[in-house]
């Protein structure tokens, strides 16, 4: 008999949906019966996305959201919550990254990459994990049976890569604070786990596996490719599963091999 993870009734949020592996996994999540919030700032992608995912059946909605302020980050959880009800599961995925020498970067070059990718997703995940533990002190209306948040780092979380230091400092950060958040908000039935892509070919670095030093890149790694989008599905959907609820503060590398 084979094995299926079912997501119908449960209500996913997913940042950096307008493109690249955000949209992927929105599309994976839809397919498994998940209401799914697509969430960034590029609004008009989304709704193109939206389109696809409801001519494949799916359900989905739309919310505009810049994870670097505060207050879109609240009125957009809040709006998702208003149209597709409580949120179930967080797939925290925006991210931004600069190509630079340490000595080339600038105080806004700095604050740019760890705002989006360390600050935002802390505080994205916050305002999601503050609902879910409401609803399960039943402080907020709704029934709970185990939130998911899963934060989305880097294989250069886990290995230093030449000329995008602050960018693996700030996904170094995301996994020190996923395992922050399992250790409190388990408690609450809410499992916290990081996912660790490797390269990854998506529309915005398409090109560059093209060139020569895309080429030279890709015979160092070890089975000299890069990854789809779709290469993470098994992983995500594992993390975002009922069946996972064991599995707290785990930090998972889908990345070919590239940090053995």
């Amino acid at each position: 008999m084979a094995y299926q993870i079912d997501l119908s009734g449960r209500v996913a949020f997913v940042t950096g949906a307008s493109s690249g592996l955000g949209a992927q996994f929105a599309r994976v999540l839809a397919a498994s019966g998940a209401g799914v919030v697509l969430a960034a700032r590029r609004v008009e992608r989304l709704k193109t996305l939206r389109a696809e995912i409801e001519a494949a059946g799916g359900d989905a909605h739309v919310v505009g959201l810049d994870v670097t302020d505060p207050t879109s980050i609240r009125a957009a959880v809040a709006h998702a919550e208003t149209e597709m009800g409580a949120i179930d599961i967080l797939v925290n995925n925006s991210g931004v990254s600069t190509t630079q020498k340490l000595t080339d970067v600038t105080p806004e070059d700095y604050d740019h990459v760890m705002g989006t990718n360390t600050r935002g997703a802390f505080f994205v995940a916050q305002e999601v994990a503050k609902r879910m533990i409401a609803r399960a002190k039943g402080e907020a209306p709704g029934t709970f049976t185990g939130g998911r948040i899963v934060n989305i780092a880097s294989m250069a979380g886990l290995r230093v890569l030449g000329q995008l230091g602050v960018y693996c400092m700030s996904k170094a950060a995301v996994i020190h604070m996923t395992r922050a958040m399992a250790l409190e908000w388990g408690r609450w039935g809410i499992n916290v786990n990081a996912l660790c892509p490797g390269y990854i070919d998506t529309e915005i670095n398409h090109q560059h596996w093209q060139t020569e030093a895309g080429q030279k890149l890709m015979n160092m790694l070890p089975r000299k490719r890069v990854g789809k989008p779709e290469d993470l599905d098994a992983a995500l959907m594992m993390l975002c599963a009922k069946q996972s609820h064991f599995v707290n503060g785990a930090v998972i590398a889908a990345d070919d091999g590239f940090g053995v």
